[in-house]
Order: structure tokens, then sequence, then C-alpha cells
């Protein structure tokens, strides 16, 4: 008797198990979103023709200074004197820095000095000399002191000179490092000075597109800010080695405007014209689905998505080049990826022409 009561206890125990299991599928299935694959999925189209593939491209870039320096003295000494300042435009030979050179003066009397007397110690041996009232040897050792001397008085006016810092080409002060009463002294920067009448343009290219530059050709730059004026630089230098982007460096010379506008460090491109004028595919690279080893588009067919492999053999900014899988008139899904798939029903939201 206890035996089928414990049974009966058991299958009791199951059913109800069995039961809010089931209700708690049910609730689980009625809290989940049962997408509708019947219902139409508002997309955008559109609808492709045959195009020339010839377009302006431009690499960005920037200017850099053609020539950039900073100056320091050669030898120790007080700052007396500042002509310049920061933005003060400089020419060739101009000077710019006086230092303390009261005390190489006073060096440089003295040996005038020396030399006056002993050239007339020359002269007055010399006479004495043909006389034969005096040793040779006298009138040596005379000559050999005023040439002492005489280099001495040199060196001293190569240091009184070097008292004085000279721009060593034209540009413009960008930056003041010293003031006046301070000490300079060799290797310590006290200008910089920036020469920006020619300039450097850089940009970075893609390995596949480097052969388009050549050197010593001109091409045309612009820089963003001024993206009216524009410029022609001649290509200098086109890199030998990959930075960690896989682009190489291409250089170019730039000549600035008149009034100096482009300014070191400002942003630019360079635009390559394309000499391609044959017609082909082009869509929006966005229409792409599918991975780079099987590229694929959404064809609109019949009020339906079809998934369409395709092959591409460029791609141009934000276009791709589409040498199969593709015709004119063929309409494509732009817009509205989310949900869709192969055979959905669409619902045709916009649809404009390439």
């Amino acid at each position: 008797m206890k035996k089928i009561l414990y049974i009966i206890i058991a299958l009791a125990i199951v059913a109800v198990v069995i039961i809010r299991l089931k209700g708690n599928k049910e609730t689980t299935e009625n809290r989940v979103f049962q997408y509708d694959k019947e219902q139409a999925i508002g997309i955008q189209t559109l609808v492709i023709k045959s195009e020339s593939a010839s377009n302006n491209t431009f690499y960005a870039g920037t200017f850099e200074p053609n020539r950039e320096t900073r100056i320091s003295a050669d030898i120790q000494g007080k700052i007396t004197s500042l002509k310049v300042d920061v933005g003060s435009i400089v020419r060739t030979g101009q000077a710019l820095i006086q230092l303390d050179n009261s005390l190489l003066k006073l060096q440089q009397q003295t040996v005038e000095i020396q030399i006056e007397g002993l050239e007339a110690d020359v002269k007055r041996y010399s006479v004495l000399a043909k006389a034969d009232a005096i040793q040779g040897v006298q009138l040596e050792k005379s000559e050999l002191a005023l040439k002492s001397a005489n280099v001495q008085k040199a060196t001293l006016l190569e240091q009184i000179s070097k008292t004085t810092l000279v721009a060593p080409f034209g540009g413009i002060v960008t930056a003041k490092l010293t003031e006046v009463g301070a000490y300079a002294a060799p290797g310590v920067p006290l200008l910089q000075i920036t020469d920006i009448s020619l300039l450097k343009f850089t940009a970075n290219v893609p390995e596949n597109e480097l052969n388009q530059f050549k050197m010593n050709q001109l091409y045309t730059l612009s820089a963003d800010i001024y993206p009216e004026t524009s410029l022609t630089g001649k290509v200098i230098m086109t890199g030998s080695k990959s930075n960690m982007g896989n682009s190489y460096p291409v250089q170019l010379s730039v000549s600035n405007t008149a009034d100096l506008k482009i300014k070191a460090g400002m942003f630019g491109k360079v635009k390559m014209k394309s000499s391609d004028t044959e017609d082909h595919i082009i869509i929006p690279a966005s229409a792409v689905v599918g991975s780079n080893i099987q590229p694929q588009v959404y064809l609109v067919k019949n009020g339906k998505a079809v998934l369409q492999n395709i092959t591409l053999a460029n791609r141009i900014q934000n276009k791709v080049i589409v040498s199969a899988g593709l015709v004119a008139g063929d309409i494509i899904v732009t817009n509205g990826f989310i949900n869709l798939f192969d055979g959905a029903n669409i619902n045709i939201i916009n649809n404009s022409e390439l």
C-alpha cells in the first residue's frame, strides 16, 4: 500500500514540474520578439549606370618649413641687446643678438698699441741693420713679434665678430628662448628662425598608388584652411620605406604665397588627376556586404532582396569599381540592411540614380 502511495506522490511531483516548465516556456516565448520574416523591410536603393572612373584623388598631408634652425652663440657672453622678437621677419645677415664685447675691445686696443710699437721697432732696426749698427737677429725678433701681435689682433677681431649673432637665412622668428641679461653659451639655443617662403609638403601614399608620383613632376596642392588658393608643388622625394600603415611618404617642394599665409604645420591636400576615361560600374562602398574574399550586394528583383556575388576592381575614395556581377540598370540596396536577408520581402523607401 505504501509503495503505491510513493509512486502516486512521485508521479504527482513529476506532473507539477512538467506543468511548471511548460508554463515558463510559454511565458518566455511570449516575452521574446518574434520577427516576422514575411514582413516587408524598408530599404533605400540605387539604380546603377555605367560611368567614367575619371576623377580627382586627394592625398592628405602636412606643410613643413623649408628651413628651420635654432641660433646659438659660438662664445660665452652676457646678452646686452635683443634686436628681434617672436614674429619678426629677418633677412640673411641681419643682426639678431648682441653679446657684451667690451673686454675684448679693450684687449684689441692693447694689441694695437703693441703693434704700433713693434712696427716702429722694425723700421728703426731695419735702418740700423743696414748700417751694421746692430745684429740682424734683433731685427728678426722684432719682425716675429709683430707677426705674432697681428695674429693676436686677428683672433680678437674674430671673437668680437662672434659677439654679434646674425641670421643665417631669411625667415621669421618663431621662438625666443632668452632675454637681455642672460648668459649665452655655445650650444644653448637662443632664437629659432623658420623659413616658410618655400615649403615642403609631405603626404602618405598607399603602395599601389606610389607609382603615380614621378620625381620633378608638378602637382596641384591646397591648404585645408585656404581651399580656394591653388599651389604648385614639385616632387623632390618618394619614400623608400613604408610606415606602420603600409604607405610611403611623398614630399613636394611648394612656393608659398606672397603674403606667406600658408604656415608650417597646416594640413593640406595634393590632387592627383586620373587618366582613366573608360566607363565602369561604380557603386558606393557602403553598399557592399559579405567578406573581402567574396564581396556581395543585395539586388532588388520582383520585390525581394537577392544576394549577388560581385568582383571588385578598385576603390576610389568612398566608391568601388565593379568588374563583374552587375550591369547598368541593376537596382541595389544602399541602406536598410538591418534584418535584411537573401529573399526578404522589401519596401523601397527611396530610389535614386548614381
